[in-house]
């Protein structure tokens, strides 16, 4: 399923032969990627972590450089953060699972292109139905952006997109940088429990 770099169509039928092939093609196949700039700058491919039957699927930005050189996602400070975010929700290992909407480092740390985002959004649409989540988190409006491009979704608001609940919530990497919004994800957190309990 290799292409050249710049290819990035025919979104569905990709998706649908990984889906059909299984979890590990999905790993294998974005391993194996080449289909925009970003597999220069990857040192490993970060592909996620956590259950394969979760109740709750966090989507992220993109790897940083502690990601990149471990092959983990949320492996540096913004995933000590996570880790907090995930006792307060809590949730056991078995109900959780993160990745990012690019499965690869972008150079500096940028935020990625909606062209590379393009790209790698067969490996993520693929990894949601074959881990058929009850719920997905989006941490931050880049997540927002990769998942529902024609929505903007309020804050800590649950909706239903595609037969799936929803939920925006603040990156783990803002709670770093703007202390304050601990507790206002807090308060999301609490007004929304019911959607993985």
């Amino acid at each position: 399923m290799a292409a050249e770099e710049e290819d990035c169509g025919n979104l569905e039928e990709r998706v649908r032969k990984m889906v059909d092939a299984g979890y590990e093609t999905v790993a294998r196949e974005a391993v194996a990627c080449i289909r925009c700039p970003l597999h220069k700058s990857a040192i490993k491919r970060v592909i996620g972590k956590g259950s394969c039957n979760p109740k709750v699927f966090f989507i992220g930005e993109a790897p940083g450089d502690a990601e990149n050189k471990s092959g983990i996602p949320f492996y540096g400070r913004a995933g000590k953060q996570l880790d907090k975010m995930v006792e307060y929700m809590r949730l056991s290992e078995e109900d959780w699972f993160v990745t990012n909407t690019v499965k690869c480092h972008p150079p500096e740390n940028r935020k990625p292109k909606v062209h590379e985002i393009e790209c790698c959004k067969p490996f993520l649409t693929a990894q949601i139905a074959l881990l058929n989540p009850k719920l997905i988190i989006l941490l931050g409006n880049t997540a927002e952006r990769s998942y529902c491009p024609k929505r903007k979704l309020e804050w800590g608001v649950p909706v239903e997109l595609d037969g799936r609940i929803v939920l925006k919530l603040y990156h783990p990497a803002a709670l770093i940088y703007t202390a304050s919004k601990i507790e206002v994800q807090r308060a999301f957190i609490d007004k929304n429990r019911e959607l993985w309990q």
